[in-house]
């Protein structure tokens, strides 16, 4: 079998240096290379046309050719794209003493082998057949050659991977919360063609299939009504107003309606926005990705009191309204896979004709079946999701009525993926689920790590692994509600032009989503995948460094629990409301559900009373933190001391995991001041105040260290459901953490 270490492929995004200078001896001498394919199936050209560019940029001459020309003749060698349902190539495949392909799920694929010089990736459809090429060209690049390669089989652990990403269309068509610099950032990156190519092609490498696009009220930014015309919305705008934590939400400030107040940033009609978003989804299509757009209500952000519409609930004409409005966009997007709704955050609990789940089915209930009437083949994924309901409410208006695939959807970590490997949260609503023979999409809320880069594969394989089995996983969709993952913008060493957010988290987004296609990848997988990426330095030490900073976030959340992104901001320390959590929050804040954590007065209780302990204890986490914290400072002062050139992108790695560690040590003394000033007010023990006060000066060092390494990296940023990220300014929180104390010797 020949190898190809000759040879350069694009995968993850990255075009690799070559493999080899030159062939090494006993391999062909040839430059030709034939790719046999179905050149109108775009998604098979997908993965063909990266091959055939890094083969080109090898000196290789390649050819595409029909799978009807499939020969040996002249081809030193060939790579076969094809699809099962393609008899031919396959009975061709068997001709030439390869084994038959096995049954595969939608999605599935398999690598045939046939002497002397044939690879064959068959797909169960065209998605398999996007995966199996990708799978070729991945082990050409980490095995360095394709000897490697054998027969297999995949299928995929979890059918449907995705993406939950909040849009802001425009400053009058919001995103559920754009109080934050990462959605003023990305209004005009949000109609940018080029910018959804890469972020789509990335989604595709990295095994996703579904991308969900959130926003209360898309509409006038994305269609025409035949009823309302004046509704519509050409161009895009953004607010000129100060962008505040104050301004929460800021549908609600009647300043930020009036267009003196806002600026264009992109002159589009609303036709040519129709197009832009076919060509997405068309784009999307083509790399194997379907696309969904989810709604909060009742809102109707856009329409600027026109027509009489409200965004109250009784409002026959609003109600009207939004059922055209879900008729014309699904009529217009024919490549919409379906839409989703929330029975919140502006509707009330009522009964009778104007109940939540009455106005949900009256609206895009019945405006689904109005596009059923002229479209009957079409099947419109329903995903309703469970927030502000309950499941028995749901079925009781859509159960009977809907026609085709009806799932809901749940918070399955609350807001915070980066805690436990096993939340408890749907245990009530699975019991639901089963006796409506329900699927849930599982909304896997990352409103934990906004800027540091993060990696730890153990953990995101357990994670996904304890998902609820196939029969009540309709699917996941990872993203954020207080973060738009867009272009970056906070960087003080950015690239020119800014990174997409999915390429600086490269090794975040590979992860959630290879390991929601298999679920067996291993560890050394992604040892030679760092290796590929950083060859200046040793794949292993990384590897362990990144995964052990990576599993301090986890690790402060479970100890220190808020629900929901707005009660809790791991990376500053505070929350929306009550801004820094000082020591004392510490002290009373609840540990996380199911994670056997003790809490700080509990630990207490049982300390002085010399009671036997029940779980972890503070102290205990406090250590395994400085654990973490430790073992990652030295495992990076050694991958610096031993790398001779590092480069930019290593540098920044190093950095974002460095202060991963000074965050983790922060925690680690905080916890110990909390339990000694705990132990102090409950005891009267004034070794315990003293002991506090310095666990709390150890603390502030801590946070110095960490708000030095975070300053470099980044600016200051508002996030959307919180506050102001300044680690420098916030440092003057922390001091007076020892002030507080210090006060509770006086104080008693």
């Amino acid at each position: 079998m020949p190898s190809l270490t000759c040879l350069t492929i694009l995968v993850y995004g990255i075009v690799f240096l070559p493999l080899g200078s030159a062939c090494s001896a006993g391999q062909t001498d040839s430059k030709n290379v034939a790719v046999y394919l179905d050149s109108t199936a775009k998604p098979i050209l997908f993965a063909a046309h990266q091959i055939r560019q890094t083969l080109e940029e090898n000196g290789f001459i390649v050819a595409e050719k029909p799978l009807e020309q499939l020969s040996t003749n002249g081809d030193s060698i060939r790579i076969v794209l094809t699809v099962k349902d393609h008899p031919d190539t396959i009975r061709k495949l068997l001709d030439e003493g390869g084994n038959a392909v096995p049954d595969l799920k939608p999605q599935g694929y398999a690598i045939r082998l046939t002497d002397p010089n044939t690879y064959w990736a068959v797909g169960a459809d065209l998605t398999g057949a996007i995966y199996a090429g990708l799978h070729i060209a991945e082990t050409v690049q980490l095995e360095e050659s394709l000897d490697k390669l054998v027969d297999i089989s995949r299928n995929p652990s979890i059918a449907r991977r995705g993406i939950k990403f909040n849009i802001p269309l425009d400053a009058r068509t919001p995103s559920y919360d754009d109080t934050g610099d990462a959605a003023q950032n990305n209004y005009a990156e949000m109609w940018n063609f080029d910018f959804w190519k890469e972020f789509l092609d990335d989604l595709a490498r990295y095994r996703y299939n579904t991308l969900t696009l959130w926003n209360p009220h898309p509409f006038p930014s994305i269609v025409k009504l035949p009823d309302y015309p004046d509704v519509a919305l050409d161009d895009v705008y953004v607010t000129r107003l100060p962008v505040t934590a104050e301004l929460h939400r800021e549908w609600r400030i009647p300043e930020y309606w009036d267009i003196a107040n806002m600026k264009l940033v992109k002159t589009i009609s609303i036709d040519e926005k129709i197009e832009f978003w076919r060509r997405v989804m068309q784009y999307a299509k083509d790399r194997g990705i379907d696309m969904y757009f989810i709604t909060w209500n009742v809102f109707v952000n856009g329409v600027g009191g026109k027509y009489d519409i409200t965004n109250e609930q009784d409002n026959l004409k609003t109600i009207a309204y939004i059922r055209q409005c879900v008729r014309e966009t699904l009529l217009t997007y024919p490549l919409l896979a379906g839409m989703g709704v929330t029975a919140g955050e502006y509707m009330q609990h009522r009964d009778g004709e104007f109940s939540k789940e009455k106005w949900l089915w009256k609206t895009y209930g019945m405006g689904v079946l109005d596009a059923k009437e002229k479209q009957p083949d079409r099947n419109i994924r329903f995903i309703h999701r469970h927030h502000q309901t309950g499941l028995d409410e749901i079925m009781r208006e859509f159960g009977s009525k809907y026609p085709d695939t009806f799932d809901t959807g749940f918070k399955y970590a609350r807001a915070h993926m980066y805690s436990s490997p096993k939340p408890l949260f749907a245990k009530s609503l699975i019991e639901a689920m089963k006796k409506h023979s329900m699927k849930c999409w599982w909304n896997i809320r990352n409103d934990d790590i906004f800027n540091f880069r993060w990696g730890d594969p153990d953990y995101a394989r357990a994670f996904l692994s304890n998902l609820p089995p196939e029969e009540l996983t309709a699917g996941y969709h990872m993203g954020s509600d207080g973060y738009v993952w867009g272009r970056e913008f906070s960087s003080l060493e950015p690239e020119s032009p800014r990174e997409l957010e999915i390429k600086k988290h490269w090794y975040n987004f590979m992860l959630w989503g290879r390991f929601g296609y298999n679920l067996n990848l291993t560890n050394d997988f992604f040892v030679k995948v760092l290796n590929r990426r950083f060859p200046e330095t040793d794949a292993d030490a990384l590897y362990q460094t990144w995964a052990t900073a990576s599993k301090i976030i986890p690790l402060v959340n479970r100890f220190h629990w808020n629900d929901w992104d707005y009660q809790w901001m791991v990376e500053g320390c505070f929350d929306q409301e009550e801004g820094f959590h000082t020591v004392r929050r510490f002290i009373k804040n609840p540990t996380m559900q199911g994670s056997c954590i003790m809490s700080v007065p509990e630990y207490v209780e049982r300390y002085l009373a010399k009671k036997p302990m029940t779980g972890k204890t503070p102290p205990q986490v406090s250590a395994e933190l400085r654990s973490y914290s430790e073992t990652t400072l030295k495992a990076v002062a050694n991958i610096r001391r031993q790398t001779s050139r590092i480069s930019k992108r290593l540098h920044l790695t190093l950095n974002d995991t460095e202060a991963m560690a000074h965050l983790g040590n922060y925690y680690a003394s905080k916890i110990l001041g909390a339990v000694q000033l705990h132990l102090f007010e409950t005891s009267k023990n004034k070794e315990s105040q003293k002991s506090s006060v310095h666990h709390l000066l150890e603390a502030q060092k801590h946070w110095q260290n960490y708000a030095s390494v975070a300053s470099e990296l980044y600016r200051p940023q508002l996030l959307a459901r919180t506050r102001k990220l300044d680690w420098t300014e916030i440092l003057e929180h922390v001091k007076k953490d020892v002030e507080i104390a210090r006060d509770a010797a006086k104080q008693k």
